[in-house]
């Protein structure tokens, strides 16, 4: 039969407290990485527009239609 002390891991507890300081380290610092790189998505192209909508790509058109016939 079991032992009273087993768990579902079969980590002893000093283990599996260990496991877990290092899986929280782990998140917390996946989630700061997260968390820098949406702000810095942010700061290249905000999700919310401003008063004037978001940015247009028509200049895009005009720069690219002006610079093909350089590349031909």
């Amino acid at each position: 039969m079991a032992s009273d002390n087993s768990t579902l891991s079969g980590f002893s507890d000093s283990e599996a407290q260990e496991f877990h300081k290092l899986f929280i380290q782990g998140f917390v610092i996946f989630m700061v990485i997260a968390i820098i790189a949406h702000f810095l998505a942010w700061m290249w192209r905000p999700w919310i527009p401003g008063p004037q909508g978001y940015a247009s790509l028509s200049d895009v058109g005009q720069a690219v239609s002006t610079f093909i016939p350089m590349i031909s």
